[in-house]
């Protein structure tokens, strides 16, 4: 055997340098080492050996081709905290058996009847901005967003009874994710037992969800109609393992533990691509007319603007286009992490057991190798002939057996809500304004961009 060539090592300009960024900022270090060393690199944090790789072949290769060497990644551990053993963060057996249970909600028939209720949320939102003063109401677009698809995501996931312990539920896992970033360290356990200020509120946080979630299951199972309900509770309380004779239905804390997760990825990550997208296209005038103008000729424009719906979906293509290229630009699931349980190669390269891998949609979104101009927002691309570009150029969604369960619920929920929206309003930013990405659990704006509503009008006939 012919040996490998050491990896690219990157050396901090000072003593913990690497260990404070990827606490601080992850997405920045990892942009920085990537520009600097190439599609592979490695660095030492917090007493840990990390890989970044940046080429699409290789986030192939570590989610797909070589994915049984590894496991999830350090900061989903220290998400199992919150989460327990959901699907984000189980492994193993029992994530196979998870994702069997829960992917009947998700087929495409559920997803056409949550349609409805996404489209009726965003109409509700609408008036909403209606009601608060016809012209020069001033917002800040991510905490619209973010109310927003909350809502939504309890009314699917609980169906329309519990709307203020949706908001309840919201509220602790925003108290709880103040600690995220210390999910990247190797003391994050142990720095929870700690009586740090942002400990006790993690702590407090997750009682309070363990109280209102299992009084909602307990409620459900009590409920003389809840297996004729239609939302994701309903489904999962009666799912069984069609691979098992006998299969069992989940069990009260496997149920919290897929609630939980359901609920923060199903509106912490939409409300992030929304509030992206206005962002984007209060940036780009010429975007945003094209695509009022695929509004105006399916929809309407203005008051007398209808809904959208699940069949309208495939008929608004520019719209999808837009959310795409800001996915693209801003994606919120910005990076994924595994750990290395088999030796294995990486780009000729020996990675061995026990080294974190993190592959990033943000480095190989940016990567200019596949996307020319990779800092213009250019929905256009979409529809433009498909070059030659690897697969994995593009993965906002993850890949391999663990591709996000609710992509299809994620497309069909931002699209509505898009486009219900953008046919009555624009969002016109504010000047002067320095909106930067935040990497956290997820992509945040920081601070949030502040936006002017400005009510459409019908296009003149």
């Amino acid at each position: 055997m012919t040996a490998s060539p050491p990896l690219p090592t990157a050396r901090p300009r000072w003593p913990g340098e690497f260990t404070v960024g990827i606490a601080r900022s992850p997405l920045a270090l990892f942009t920085r080492l990537a520009r600097a060393h190439g599609d592979v690199v490695r660095f030492r944090a917090a007493g840990r050996t990390f890989v970044v790789v940046a080429h699409p072949e290789l986030a192939r290769e570590v989610l797909v081709t070589q994915q049984r060497r590894f496991v999830r990644g350090y900061a989903h551990r220290t998400l199992r905290l919150l989460l327990g053993d959901g699907l984000l963060t189980s492994e193993g057996d029992l994530h196979r058996r998870q994702r069997r249970l829960a992917n009947p909600a998700f087929h495409r028939d559920r997803i056409a009847a949550y349609a409805r209720a996404m489209s009726a949320a965003a109409e509700r939102w609408s008036d909403r901005w209606e009601r608060r003063s016809p012209t020069d109401v001033e917002v800040d677009v991510a905490a619209e967003m973010t109310t927003l698809t909350l809502g939504i995501a309890g009314e699917t996931l609980f169906g329309t009874d519990v709307g203020d312990r949706a908001r309840d539920v919201a509220g602790a896992i925003g108290d709880a994710m103040r600690v995220a970033p210390l999910a990247f360290l190797p003391f994050a356990r142990w720095a929870l037992r700690l009586p740090l200020p942002h400990v006790g509120g993690f702590v407090s946080a997750r009682h309070r969800l363990d109280r209102i979630v299992y009084g909602i299951i307990a409620e459900r199972r009590a409920a003389a109609d809840a297996d004729r309900r239609d939302d994701l509770l309903s489904m999962l309380l009666v799912a069984t393992d069609p691979e098992e004779t006998d299969g069992e239905p989940m069990s009260d804390e496997q149920l919290r533990d897929e609630v939980m997760t359901l609920f923060l990825a199903g509106h912490e990550t939409t409300a992030n691509l929304l509030a992206w997208t206005w962002l984007l296209l209060g940036r780009n005038p010429d975007a945003e007319a094209c695509l009022h103008a695929e509004l105006d000729a399916m929809l309407g424009a203005g008051p007398a603007a209808r809904a959208p719906t699940f069949d309208d979906l495939p008929r608004l293509p520019y719209t999808r286009s837009v959310l795409a290229e800001s996915m693209r630009i801003y994606p919120p699931a910005y990076a994924i992490g595994r750990i290395c349980v088999e030796r294995c190669t990486l780009g000729g390269v020996d990675v061995e057991p026990g080294w974190g891998v993190v592959t990033s949609p943000w480095l190989t979104h940016h990567d200019a190798r596949w996307w020319p101009e990779p800092e213009r927002f250019r929905p256009e691309r979409w529809s433009e002939p498909a070059p030659d570009r690897p697969k994995f150029a593009y993965f906002p969604f993850g890949g391999g057996s663990r591709i996000c369960i609710g992509e299809q619920f994620a497309w069909t929920e931002a699209t509505l809500v898009l486009a219900t929206l953008a046919s009555r309003w624009r969002l016109e930013l504010l000047p002067d304004q320095h909106v930067a990405p935040l990497s956290r659990i997820t992509l945040r704006q920081r601070p949030g961009a502040r936006a002017r509503l400005v009510p459409r009008s019908p296009a003149p006939s």
